[in-house]
Parts: structure tokens; C-alpha cells; sequence
């Protein structure tokens, strides 16, 4: 009975982005709570998909992310990327705790990041490892299930991690802004990972080319009047600067 309840439940949650957790207790009502939620950890942990809030999405609908593969990304807007992380260094304080976020941008920021006395969390299996070419700095790399588009791990583990630590200053790389929908991710997992990021964070540093303006893609991480400075290529919108402006964000472009 236990396989075929399995089976059964694998089939509700891979048949909508969403199942709520009364969706599934409802339809076995001779099954306790905990054997449910017991058995919707086992889908977790072979990566079908990831708890959240009152139920658990189905990582069939949550990888379809509206990113480009990480691969074809490396090529793109190099030179603005360059100049993006060499402005961020100006901002690193030595012996904090920093995040640094995943993505194309983050690990070129990686590479050029000094070697200093500061502790750094990240959630790109690719950035710990040039971070751990250097020798004064801690690095910590979150656990979790690893998304192919972004080379980035998230899923319940990398959340509690970040639960459980402080973080001085976050690097973060969206994958879209605008005035509207504020900084968006084209992955829920991502999504909820940055919105936690962001609230613990006593500072909040976005790092972004313009070519993600006008971009919205499903899921808001955060609004612009949530973070503290912003680093881009090139002057903003008016509407976001103003946004920025009337919020005390301040915003560097790195010419």
C-alpha cells in the first residue's frame, strides 16, 4: 500500500506547478499527517520537488525556467560584467560575513575578489570553487539540489541553512527588473532563496548588466526600495531611477 500511495501522490504533484498539503491528506484520509508529510520528503529528496509553504511545487514546472543555459550565458555582455565586478570590489569590507549569489556575473565577481580575511556563503558549487583558490578566505557553500540553468543550489536543506547563518552584505543577480514587478527570477526555488537572502541581509548589493531592464519574468524576489545600492553598466530607466531615488537606493554605473 505504501507503493501504490506513493505513486499515487507522485502523480497529483506532478500533474500542476502546485499541490496543497490538504489536496493530498484529503484524498488518503485513512493516512496520518506525518506519513504524508513523510512521504512528500521522499519526493524531495530525489528531486522532484520542493516543499514550500502549505503544500509543495513540482520542480517538472519549476525548472522550466525562462533563463538561458548557464553555458551560453559566459559569452554574454563580458565587458559590462567586467566592469559591474570591478566596481563591486569597492564595496567588500574585510572580516564581514558576505553572500555571494549564483549566476555568470557572481563568478566573475568571485574571481576577482580579494584575498582577504572575510567570510563568504554562496550558493554557486561553480564560485566555491574559485573562491577556494585563494587562501584567506572562509567559504561556505550551501547544501541543497543543484538547478542546471544558474548552477545554483536550493530546495528546503539550502533554506534552513540560510536560516540558520547572518549575513552582513548579499551580492545578488537578478534575472530581470523592472519599474513594475521590481527584481525577478525565472525560477521559483531561486526566487524564495533570494527573498530570504534579502531579509536577513543588513545590506543588500544588486549587480546587474541593463541588459535585464525591462525584464519580468514569473517570480519577484524583492522591489527596488528593499536593497541598498545598485551596480549596472549604464544609467537606469527614469522610472526605476526615481523608484530607486525616492527609496535612498543608491546606484553606481560602472562606466
Amino acid at each position: 500500500m505504501n507503493a501504490e500511495r506513493r505513486q499515487i501522490i507522485r502523480d497529483m504533484l506532478l500533474s500542476k506547478p502546485f499541490v496543497s498539503f490538504k489536496e493530498i491528506t484529503d484524498a488518503f484520509p485513512d493516512v496520518s499527517s506525518m506519513t504524508i508529510r513523510r512521504d512528500i520528503d521522499f519526493f524531495e529528496s530525489i528531486g522532484e520537488v520542493i516543499k514550500v509553504r502549505g503544500g509543495a511545487r513540482s520542480m517538472k514546472f519549476i525548472t522550466t525556467s525562462m533563463e538561458d543555459a548557464f553555458s551560453r550565458r559566459l559569452d554574454d555582455n563580458t565587458v559590462a560584467k567586467e566592469k559591474i565586478a570591478i566596481k563591486a570590489m569597492e564595496l567588500i569590507e574585510t572580516g564581514r560575513s558576505i553572500f555571494i549569489d549564483s549566476g555568470t556575473t557572481m563568478l566573475r565577481f568571485a574571481t576577482l575578489l580579494p584575498d582577504s580575511r572575510i567570510t563568504v556563503t554562496t550558493t554557486g558549487p561553480n564560485i566555491a570553487l574559485e573562491l577556494v583558490k585563494k587562501s584567506k578566505p572562509i567559504v561556505n557553500l550551501i547544501g541543497g539540489m543543484v538547478t542546471r540553468d544558474n548552477i545554483s543550489v536550493t530546495g528546503s536543506q539550502a533554506m534552513r541553512y540560510i536560516d540558520d547563518i547572518n549575513i552582513d552584505i548579499a551580492f545578488i543577480v537578478p534575472s530581470g527588473l523592472s519599474a513594475k514587478n521590481g527584481f525577478t527570477s525565472g525560477n521559483y526555488a531561486e526566487c524564495e532563496l533570494k527573498r530570504t537572502i534579502v531579509r536577513k541581509a543588513r545590506k543588500v548589493i544588486v549587480l546587474m548588466d541593463t541588459s535585464k531592464l525591462d525584464k519580468s519574468l514569473p517570480y519577484t524576489f524583492c522591489g527596488v526600495n528593499e536593497v541598498h545600492t545598485i551596480i549596472t553598466d549604464n544609467t537606469l530607466p527614469r522610472d526605476i531611477s526615481i523608484a530607486a531615488r525616492d527609496s535612498g537606493v543608491r546606484v553606481i554605473v560602472a562606466r
